[in-house]
């Protein structure tokens, strides 16, 4: 159970990405929560129970392109 105060979100709350880091694994590219979530820096998760939450990535901007000028 998590000891810190206030207690971290378990995995069955919405915000359970909003526990603290337990072991940063640096080398995998990956954080462990403190109620057991790996949390990947692409922000996808692997729950306890084997589950995977996809990556909640923003999309690329577009640039728009030259604009005509007119007369």
């Amino acid at each position: 159970m998590c000891g810190h105060q206030p207690e971290c979100p378990s995995v069955e709350n919405r915000d359970f990405q909003a526990a603290q880091v337990r072991v940063r694994h640096s080398e995998i590219g990956c954080s462990e929560l403190c109620n057991g979530v790996l949390v990947f820096d692409d922000t996808g998760c692997l729950l306890p129970s084997g589950k995977v939450v996809d990556p909640r990535r923003p999309l690329p901007l577009v640039a728009s392109g030259p604009k005509a000028v007119t007369s």
